[in-house]
């Protein structure tokens, strides 16, 4: 029977388990199990349905173990999502979506707490509205944080269900905004929040073993892997798989959310990254994933859906067909507040184009070209903020995840920014997974190792920037002026 590790990859539309072979080279990746990831909408909110998510990765476990010999098991997801248990260590409610609405006016009722200037000194990381602190700030005074006693991120939680150990890995850990600088829980910062430090449980580095698998869940599973904290934050891992040479290149991990930006020794912790809102998270190998968070495909996405409710059902290929023939038009924000929540995407977007003087795009062909060159023009705007406030230059755009099979965004991209893009792998995240739980076997010794591997393993595509130079020369100038107009600007949501 053949060997290999698996790759729990949770994503905000769908999870699998990946089933990844190492042979000392090379890697090769087969998709073992695939699951929708779909929120329920309850009474007191917008949830994960993480008891069936587990269910869907045991049976994933159980498919693979009936035909490959598992030498290990690694768990990465979405950031910032948590559930939480008792004194037992019962779940004691489906854990919250981070697009739940409960967390609006939590950033400015902890500016009245706790300077801003200090929460981004202390952590480094980036204000959104859907990080933990805020989330946590939302729950104070409900009965849930009175009775709790342990907080486990998602793939934390998922870890604890499959061995029994409660521990926060460290690259999902930074996202909370609850961790300083040194890789510790501020307890400082906890206290003047009036949050309870004791819900958080040990950091732990990525690569760290933590165990065989529960003898209950193996007997479930057919067999008894060891289970390994990986880089278990979804980007962290999909950057350890960015299939880059030396330090001048910058990354987009391109999915749901886009990740805009470079590696760096140290965080960077300037006035001027505050007021970027750029975010230091924590990355494999002592490296840090200085980046901003873009709203990305999502904005698609809720496009289709809405299509579809209309009874048009469009597919991601269909829509980059009718974006490529639709001329340039309005633009958009891809960050602004009124594009975060689930609903009625294409009026938000009409109604965003309507309040900024632009013409409104009705057609599908129309918004999804809005949507097309609004993302890759932010992203633009995020490399030269990286670009600066590092001092660096960058001289490629590594382009991974599932945007990274998109030809027009990938060329648009490299319009755009003026850089050439590097487009692939697309199993970026598996294989940065699978590749740590080889790295903490000692199959493989460094971060720079593990890039090899993977430049050796899959094939990238390149895209050469183009286009009207003076086309590209106006929609820049236009975006700029677009984003410090949108700043000032409340639209409601509707839909």
């Amino acid at each position: 029977m053949s060997a290999g590790y698996l790759a729990v990859d949770l994503g905000a539309e769908s999870g699998r388990v990946v089933l990844g072979r190492f042979d000392g080279g090379r890697i090769s990746l087969d998709e073992v199990h695939r699951f929708p990831n779909v929120a329920a909408r309850l009474p007191d909110g917008l949830h994960w349905d993480i008891l069936r998510i587990f269910c869907e990765i045991k049976d994933g476990l159980a498919k693979a173990a009936r035909e490959t010999r598992i030498e290990g098991v690694g768990v990465d997801s979405w950031a910032v999502d948590f559930g939480l248990l008792d004194g037992e260590g019962a779940l004691l409610s489906n854990p919250y979506h981070h697009r739940d609405p409960r967390t609006e006016g939590m950033m400015e009722e902890a500016f009245g707490l706790v300077p801003k200037e200090d929460i981004y000194g202390t952590t480094g990381i980036q204000f959104l509205p859907i990080n933990t602190i805020y989330q946590l700030l939302a729950m104070r005074g409900s009965p849930l944080i009175g009775i709790a006693e342990t907080l486990l991120l998602i793939p934390d939680l998922i870890n604890y269900w499959l061995t029994g150990e409660k521990v926060c890995e460290y690259t999902n850990a930074t996202t909370t905004q609850l961790l300083d600088l040194e890789g510790a829980w501020s307890r400082d910062l906890l206290e003047r929040l009036d949050l309870p430090s004791s819900l958080l449980a040990s950091v732990v580095p990525p690569a760290t073993e933590l165990g065989l698998m529960l003898p209950e869940v193996a007997e479930e599973v057919g067999a008894e892997p060891p289970v390994f904290a990986v880089a278990s934050h979804d980007t962290a891992s999909a950057v350890v798989g960015v299939p880059a040479q030396g330090n001048d290149f910058a990354y987009i991990s391109s999915g749901t959310w886009s990740l805009v930006g470079v590696e760096t020794p140290e965080p960077v912790v300037t006035q001027e990254a505050m007021e970027a809102n750029f975010t230091n998270e924590g990355g494999f190998g002592d490296r840090t994933r200085f980046l901003k968070n873009v709203m990305g495909l999502w904005l698609l996405q809720e496009c289709r859906r809405q299509w579809a409710r209309e009874g048009r059902e469009y597919s991601y290929e269909e829509l980059a067909r009718l974006a490529e023939d639709a001329p340039s038009g309005s633009l958009v924000d891809p960050d602004h507040p009124v594009f975060l929540a689930p609903g009625d995407m294409p009026s938000r977007i009409r109604r965003f184009c309507e309040e900024t003087g632009q013409s409104s795009p009705e057609e599908p062909a129309a918004v999804a070209r809005c949507v097309f060159e609004s993302l890759v023009l932010k992203y633009r705007y995020a490399i030269e903020q990286a670009q600066s406030l590092t001092g660096r230059t960058i001289g490629t755009v590594n382009v991974v995840g599932g945007g990274s099979q998109n030809a027009l965004l990938c060329q648009l991209t490299a319009d755009a920014a003026g850089l050439p893009v590097v487009a692939g792998p697309v199993e970026a995240t598996a294989a940065g997974n699978v590749m740590v739980q080889a790295f903490a076997q000692g199959r493989v010794g460094s971060l720079e190792d593990i890039r090899e591997v993977v430049r050796d393993s899959f094939e990238a595509s390149a895209y050469e920037p183009g286009g009207d130079p003076d086309r590209w020369s106006e929609l820049r100038q236009r975006f700029s002026r677009l984003i410090e107009k949108a700043h000032a600007l409340e639209i409601s949501e509707g839909g």
